[in-house]
């Protein structure tokens, strides 16, 4: 166990041809209202900004009194993790704490503990009534995940019984043998498997422990799902994976440039004990609603894996849109279609050249129980405010987290200036 010390200081632009593929192609969406807060959203949402420039955020989540946690990419200001508090109901925060020694994505709040993590381990401290910081120790509750250089982010859920997920992202594009170089093959049994590009999973309520140790791995052959959490209406894990790139890059033979843009799906998947999602000898080609050999093994962007070899994604979205964080929305203040679905928050493409970078907004997709109840479709928009993206920077905010409030609320936070948003329907 270690102990830290706490530093206080007080365009609906989707794609329905890009998104293709089984049930839950887009959808016609609501029509977007008059923007609040910057954000376009469907009738009878509004958007507030629940507080600016916390720094550079990744995910978010709120106790059941309303306080805000999130997590910071890198320890700012003295603290890795920010929490805020509406202490005069005016939905603004004007109490704000900064805590931790660590930055990371990650974050959670479960069981009396506010759980948040780094790139290589899983912390907690413990929360009491009436204070907005923790108190006492951080304690480490999961250690000796692979230091790595790409695709480091270990976000987390819990289940209903108090179990631990976490991401292990792969630390590569496609386990090529000369690691993004043209032509390269991917490596026979992809050793990353062992240990990166799945889900593991943890038994409730221990500390001091090792990915290796107590670690299970739940789910494999996802290359990167920072999108991760637990439906309680289905009582199950999902995720949103990110596809692989640079098909064209790589490729050239194979791909043309338009193809490499759309190529391949971000991937729905809910995850049950033993998935496999089939990353890296495969992925999901969104137009033809089919698992692809990906190039590295032997495909030519025409060969389709085996059916039943790994599993098919609920929902395939549009490519390279980065879905970084997903929540189920639990409340009663929103319409009932939307009750039990995932929001998802797209951080951003930076790889659809020559087509527009796309993305940077909220997409909802309605469930019933466990599976999808119709296509997805883009809930907030506005982000970037700019109508064409060329580059990533061209985006004044990139949404990276969301959750849901008690009070029904769904708070978005944006990694690039550190913005909350607060949305709600009229009504609630």
């Amino acid at each position: 166990m270690r102990s830290l010390l706490f530093g206080l200081l007080v365009l609906w632009s989707a794609s329905a041809t890009a998104a293709a593929g089984r049930p839950g192609e887009a959808a016609a969406p609501p029509a977007l209202s008059a923007e609040a807060a910057g954000l376009r959203l469907p009738a009878g949402f509004t958007a507030e900004v629940f507080s600016e420039g916390v720094g550079p955020a990744r995910h978010l989540a709120v106790r059941d009194n309303g306080d805000v946690y999130v997590a910071l990419r890198a320890v700012t200001d003295g603290g890795g993790v920010v929490a805020l508090r509406d202490t005069d109901g005016d939905r603004k925060a004007d109490q704000i704490l900064r805590f931790g020694e660590t930055g990371g994505t990650g974050i959670a709040v479960h069981d009396g503990h506010v759980y948040f993590s780094s790139n290589v381990a899983i912390f907690r401290a413990r929360l009491e009534d009436g204070k907005l910081a923790p108190v006492g120790p951080v304690e480490t509750v999961v250690s000796d995940f692979p230091d790595q250089n790409g695709h480091r982010a270990k976000s987390i859920a819990f289940d209903d019984a108090g179990r631990l997920y976490v991401n292990v992202g792969a630390p590569s594009n496609a386990c090529m043998e000369k690691h993004r170089t043209k032509g390269s093959p991917g490596q026979p049994d992809c050793p990353q498997l062992a240990r990166h590009a799945g889900v593991w999973r943890f038994p409730a309520g221990k500390v001091g422990m090792t990915q290796v140790g107590e670690g299970q791995r739940f789910a494999t052959g996802l290359r990167n799902s920072v999108a991760l959490g637990w439906s309680p209406a289905a009582e199950a894990v999902f995720v949103v994976q990110h596809g692989r790139d640079q098909l064209r890059q790589f490729w050239k033979e194979l791909y043309t440039a338009e193809q490499s843009a759309r190529l391949p799906a971000e991937e729905l998947h809910l995850l049950r004990e033993g998935a496999n999602a089939g990353w890296p000898y495969t992925y999901w080609d969104g137009r033809l609603g089919a698992r692809m050999v990906g190039p590295e093994y032997g495909g030519d962007g025409k060969t389709k894996a085996p059916r039943g070899a790994y599993q098919d994604p609920l929902v395939a979205l549009p490519a390279h849109w980065g879905p970084n964080a997903i929540a189920f929305y639990s409340g009663q203040e929103f319409p009932e279609r939307y009750r039990g679905g995932a929001f998802i928050a797209f951080h951003g493409s930076w790889n659809r050249s020559p087509l527009p970078q796309a993305g940077y907004n909220i997409v909802f997709v309605p469930f019933a129980g466990e599976e999808p109840a119709g296509g997805w479709e883009v809930f907030a928009d506005g982000f970037a405010e700019t109508n064409v993206v060329a580059e990533p920077p061209d985006a004044t905010y990139r949404p990276t987290g969301v959750a849901v409030g008690p009070d029904g609320a769904l708070y978005v936070v944006d990694s690039r200036h550190g913005r909350i948003w607060r949305i709600s329907h009229e009504g609630s």
